[in-house]
């Protein structure tokens, strides 16, 4: 803790101190204390760039002797003391900070120690040199133009301009980049004494930077003053070229082109560069088929290719500098490319017939002598035999020599249609083809494949199968059907999907499940327990038959629930008899808010509703229900709970056994 103590206060505490030391007493009572081995961080004679300064001592006499306070006085330059004495009471084996003003300055602070009585010993005095002036910026002077590859380069840096910071110039700090922006020290407003490269003052100014690498050098320096702080940075370029241009295609034809082709080659050197205003002698150059090479002044030059056939072309280029890759005289040999030109159709043709195994497979072959057939671009596609309309793509599978499509002629009247196959070379020649490989055209009827019906319901046996079937709660019940051909020939082995789609309120919404045809045709799946529901079956069909779908079922499905009654005997004008129960809810989305008709009759009497209720989430529900009217001795009397059909309810009306209560 710091506390600015009063001066007048502290003048008497110095003079009691005094006359404390001069009782022998007092001597032996307590000891003065006093500082030795006083150290400012850093060093007394070197400059701070920070505000703050930590000063440390020993303490004479040592343990057992303690300090009570550490009292300090601040003077500026001039002697004059800024603010009283500053006294700290906790901390007494260093003043961890003394700040001083922003004004840069040698400034002065006396301190000393006192003992637990309060009694001052002798004081210290030590020098604390701030300054945080940045120096005016050093300029590096680098060599102008191209510096030779290989070569150490040597910058000279311009002196900092007056005035001067106080603390005087310690050197310069220097970094070299490939223009990443590195500044010369790692903080912004401090270079240590290691990063100062050249440490000898002001007149230090030259440096050798080794030999650099190729390209653009960023060269960046910072005048470093005796307190650390740096000025802006400054910098310069130095350019190193040793390396030819780099020339390449304007626009590369990876493949085949199918008409003559104008070539550009380029050419570029990101250091001298291909600029013909620059001086030297920059052009770029090339040559088809082993020709003369046409050459241009600057970075690019054209030439045409022509005809079926591989070409070959070079080229290369020399920039500003003078470096050139034309392979004479131990330079590096041209660049190299081939121009592949094609300019004739492909054949294209379809298969000679039909495999029986796959009837709507439609095949053709695409062949090409010189690029070859695409094995990424081509079609099949369809139209109404003699329409004149427009094809229709069919879904087409492309390979190298190869075109196939799968017709769906289930989706077609019935009828003839045409086919047509476009083919391409990898040159991009199409070909567009309505012939088969025999010369006759390309006509298939509608439906290809051997037409067949799907019949199912509800039951064991053809003669029975019924649409619609009502069964109790928890019930499952057999869907059957068969698949045969129109001729009534059995279709074994056929993959049938059941279907079964359930009513609002429900979950699932659907199921669907698969099961195979017998030999005979036939497929039975058991259903399990569950809500209402729409049941369908259906045929995928084959490559040999067509698909099928059977005429839908409807199953409903009776609603459950338990009634229970807390009493078989109901005494009247005594205690109600509680009746509870819980409706079934398998399959159901939710059963909370569910209608429960309550109901009774009497021997001779019909059903009647003396109450509704609602079920909780769990389906629960409960009433009680008091006897009061004396015509009720006796009575032996029924009662059910009944749930309706209703809203968001996935099944139909159902009923409880009857409970029986007697009136007495």
């Amino acid at each position: 803790m710091r506390v600015a103590a009063p001066r007048l206060v502290s003048l008497v505490a110095i003079a009691f101190a005094v006359l404390w030391a001069l009782s022998p007493d007092a001597r032996a009572h307590e000891p003065l204390l006093q500082m030795a081995n006083v150290n400012v961080q850093g060093g007394e004679a070197a400059w701070h760039a920070e505000r703050s300064f930590r000063l440390d001592w020993t303490q004479e006499p040592g343990p057992p002797a303690q300090a009570g306070a550490v009292v300090y006085q601040l003077y500026d330059p001039q002697g004059h003391p800024l603010g009283g004495p500053v006294r700290e009471t906790e901390a007494v084996r260093a003043l961890e900070s003394i700040p001083v003003p922003p004004t840069p300055g040698i400034y002065t602070a006396q301190a000393w120690l006192e003992n637990l009585e309060g009694e001052a010993g002798p004081p210290v005095t030590v020098s604390l040199r701030f300054d945080d002036a940045a120096p005016s910026p050093a300029s590096p002077q680098a060599p102008l133009g191209w510096v030779n590859g290989g070569k150490p380069v040597t910058i000279e840096i311009g002196h900092p301009s007056a005035p001067l910071p106080l603390s005087g110039i310690r050197g310069y700090a220097v970094t070299v980049d490939r223009g990443d922006l590195t500044p010369p020290c790692a903080a912004i407003t401090w270079c240590s004494p290691e990063e100062t490269d050249l440490p000898g003052g002001i007149e230090d100014d030259a440096l050798s930077l080794g030999v650099l690498p190729e390209g653009v050098n960023v060269v960046r320096v910072v005048a470093v003053s005796g307190s650390g702080v740096p000025s802006s940075v400054e910098s310069a370029v130095v350019q190193v070229d040793g390396t030819p241009p780099l020339t390449s295609l304007e626009d590369p034809l990876a493949g085949w082109s199918n008409k003559p082709l104008r070539v550009t080659a380029l050419a570029t050197d990101a250091l001298s560069g291909m600029d013909t205003s620059q001086g030297g002698d920059p052009f770029t150059a090339i040559a088809v088929d082993g020709n003369l090479a046409t050459r241009t002044d600057g970075d690019s030059a054209s030439a045409w290719v022509s005809g079926s056939g591989i070409h070959q072309l070079s080229f290369y280029g020399q920039d500003v500098a003078g470096n050139v890759a034309d392979g004479q005289a131990g330079a590096p040999a041209p660049e190299q490319a081939t121009v592949k030109i094609d300019e004739d159709p492909p054949a294209v043709a379809f298969a000679v017939s039909q495999d029986p195994s796959e009837p709507e497979r439609i095949e053709a072959t695409v062949a090409d002598a010189l690029s070859g057939p695409s094995g990424q671009h081509g079609s099949i596609a369809v139209r109404p035999l003699g329409s004149g309309g427009r094809f229709e793509e069919l879904p087409t599978e492309v390979a190298a020599g190869r075109l196939v499509a799968d017709w769906d002629s289930d989706s077609y009247s019935p009828g003839n249609y045409e086919f047509r196959a476009t083919g391409y070379d990898l040159a991009g020649n199409a070909t567009a083809a309505t012939l088969r490989g025999d010369g006759a055209k390309m006509v298939l009827p509608s439906p290809l494949k051997t037409p067949v019906m799907l019949e199912s319901g509800f039951g064991a046996k053809p003669h029975s199968w019924k649409a619609k079937k009502q069964v109790p709660y928890g019930r499952g019940v057999r869907y059957s059907g068969r698949v045969r051909t129109l001729a009534g020939a059995p279709v074994g082995g056929a993959e049938v999907t059941v279907t079964e789609t359930f009513v609002a309120g429900s979950t699932p919404t659907n199921r669907a499940t698969v099961v195979l045809t017998k030999a005979d045709g036939t497929f039975f799946l058991r259903l399990a327990p569950g809500p209402n529901r729409q049941v369908s079956a259906s045929f995928a069909g084959s490559r040999t038959l067509t698909r099928a779908a059977g005429t839908g079922a409807r199953l409903a499905v009776r609603g459950a629930v338990r009634l229970h009654a807390s009493s078989a005997l109901a005494r009247v004008g005594g205690a109600p008899v509680v009746f509870s129960g819980r409706v079934a809810h398998r399959g159901a989305k939710t059963s909370k808010g569910k209608a429960v008709e309550l109901q009774f009759r009497y021997p001779g009497a019909e059903w009647s509703e003396f109450r509704t209720v609602v079920t909780d989430a769990g389906g629960r529900f409960h009433y009680a229900y008091r006897f009061s009217d004396d015509d009720s001795r006796g009575v032996r009397f029924q009662f059910r709970a009944v749930v309706p059909r209703q809203e968001g309810w996935p099944y139909d009306a159902g009923a409880s056994r009857p409970v029986i209560v007697t009136g007495r």
